[in-house]
């Protein structure tokens, strides 16, 4: 997903609001933005509900996303070239950027919206995902990563993944090399990593940059499921990497 156009004036506006806490009091400009981009102050979603925000063509199942959608387990979420959309499925929540497939695992027995997730698989695109104290397996056409309590942000094309360890422990493979893969416990984007195809044995795991996600958005999926995230949270005049769209 490599895409260089500029980020959205208004969402930058909406990062700021988050950063200084001023969704909560204060700077009422801000927080009408911010509470206009994402139907309202980001809090717990209410039982019931799936979906705290989405934008332009969003899909689940193949068929046109509402903010009345349910999302479970064993669902597929597509977005369009204009689409975005931010949810939650049990203690998973995530934001799913434009040109994303996403396969939420396997169903359960009886279908629940409070059913835990325990595969992922982004066929394309990229997502931002936060997840606690259970285990999942996320897959691309490149990588296996084993997650359980974390937080990470994923770009998947054909012969690369991008992934980012925001928070936690993750255990990555290639998928075409079984002797490149190891092992990262990140507090704060510590290691960033891409993997490829074409290395070599042993070799097809790369130190990355950190790119195009941001705490602020994290912070905002993590209150979507009643959490914080577990680092100190920056100040509003965070200059951290900016994410392109």
């Amino acid at each position: 997903m490599r895409q260089d156009e500029p980020d959205d004036p208004r969402r930058r506006t909406l990062i700021r609001a988050l950063a200084a806490g001023l969704l909560s009091y204060g700077a009422v400009g801000e927080r009408a933005v911010a509470q206009g981009l994402f139907g309202g102050r980001p809090g717990k979603l209410p039982e019931g509900r799936s979906i705290y925000r989405l934008s332009g063509k969003v899909m689940v199942n193949d068929a046109v996303a509402t903010q009345a959608t349910l999302i479970r387990a064993g669902d597929t979420v597509k977005t369009g070239a204009d689409g975005e959309i931010i949810f939650v499925v049990g203690g998973n929540s995530m934001i799913v950027r434009r040109n994303s497939t996403v396969s939420l695992g396997s169903p359960p027995k009886a279908k629940s919206s409070s059913f835990f997730l325990s595969a992922l698989r982004l066929v394309t695109g990229a997502i931002l995902s936060v997840s606690r104290n259970r285990p999942m397996r996320i897959s691309t056409t490149t990588a296996t990563i084993g997650i359980r309590g974390t937080g990470f942000y994923m770009e998947a094309e054909p012969d690369r993944t991008y992934f980012c360890t925001c928070y936690g422990l993750t255990d990555i493979g290639a998928v075409a090399d079984p002797e490149s893969k190891t092992r990262v416990v990140a507090t704060h984007h510590d290691r960033p990593v891409y993997i490829v195809t074409d290395g070599g044995t042993g070799k097809n795991i790369r130190t990355a940059p950190f790119v195009n996600h941001t705490d602020q958005e994290l912070a905002l999926i993590e209150a979507l499921v009643g959490r914080e995230p577990p680092f100190v949270f920056p100040k509003s005049n965070y200059t951290g990497p900016r994410r392109r769209y």
